[in-house]
């Protein structure tokens, strides 16, 4: 059997719905938070001690690269939470269909840009 269908293996000419981008990101902010675990522990850890305290404090405060770091791992964790609740939410029947999908993944791609841009004002 001879199968001539066209082929297109250049993925930049691919797009995608918005609810695949939602949950694409939803699951790269998994990996971020992931990769993030061992910084999170190592400020809890630091945090502990009144020095390490003080150290933390000034760290955030005089570095923009650490800001940035914080601001990251906040933004990742707001648009996890998100895409996390709209996925339960799809799990219980709420939203499943196709106009529900894209209008839950727009308002967690948007509540999500409003959120680091909060956060982005509270960091620095």
């Amino acid at each position: 059997m001879i199968k001539k269908r066209p082929k297109n293996l250049d993925l930049t000419t691919v797009r995608q719905p918005i609810p695949a981008i939602s949950s694409i990101l939803h699951r790269i902010t998994g990996v971020v938070l992931f990769i993030a675990m061992p910084i999170l522990l190592w400020m809890l850890q630091k945090s502990f001690d009144s020095a390490g305290y003080a150290e933390l404090h000034a760290m955030f405060t005089e570095s923009f690269l650490w800001q940035f770091i914080l601001w990251a791992i906040l933004t990742s964790v707001v648009y996890h939470v998100f895409a996390g609740v709209r996925h339960l939410l799809m799990d219980m029947g709420i939203g499943e269909t196709l106009k529900g999908g894209r209008v839950s993944a727009w308002s967690v791609i948007i509540l999500s840009a409003i959120s680091a841009v909060l956060l982005g004002v509270w960091v620095w």
